[in-house]
């Protein structure tokens, strides 16, 4: 599983031009999930995205969580950050899960986040169209794969 987070003072996520989710100060996370993810990825990589310090303190230091400053999670699944770009132009996406993996991790997803944040998350709508804005506060960005957490 593969996250990019990006730390956002507002973001949000149009479906055929209507706002479907939208937040103010926190991540906006693009969440890519391949065949062999499991729910251990899930638990690992939702306790490591709430509790990443990547908020300024009053000394302007990466030092606050998303719990510590209050801040929201736009989540959108993106099977695009499985490409496989080695052999020739066109990307392979041959690593990324089907809809009838992918859909119940990305579910499971949004249920851990909800629980380890004690709040909704706003999402976009698995394999819809999306149209995604973002301010990225800082920037701040951060690639995070569940694979290489040893």
């Amino acid at each position: 599983m593969i996250v990019v987070i990006q730390r956002a003072s507002e973001a949000s996520v149009k479906i055929e031009g209507e706002i479907k989710s939208e937040i103010g100060t926190g991540l906006m996370i693009l969440l890519g999930i391949e065949e062999a993810d499991t729910v251990e990825d899930i638990s690992w990589l939702s306790k490591k995205i709430i509790n990443l310090r990547i908020f300024p303190d009053e000394n302007e230091v990466m030092n606050k969580s998303l719990l510590d400053v209050n801040g929201e999670i736009l989540l959108i699944s993106q099977f695009t950050l499985h490409a496989s770009t080695k052999k020739g132009n066109r990307p392979s996406y041959i690593k990324a899960a089907k809809p009838d993996i992918a859909i119940p991790m990305y579910e499971k997803m949004i249920a851990t986040l909800e629980a380890e944040l004690g709040k909704a998350i706003g999402t976009g709508e698995f394999g819809a169209d999306m149209k995604v804005s973002l301010v990225n506060d800082g920037p701040v960005t951060i690639v995070i794969d569940s694979k290489n957490k040893v």
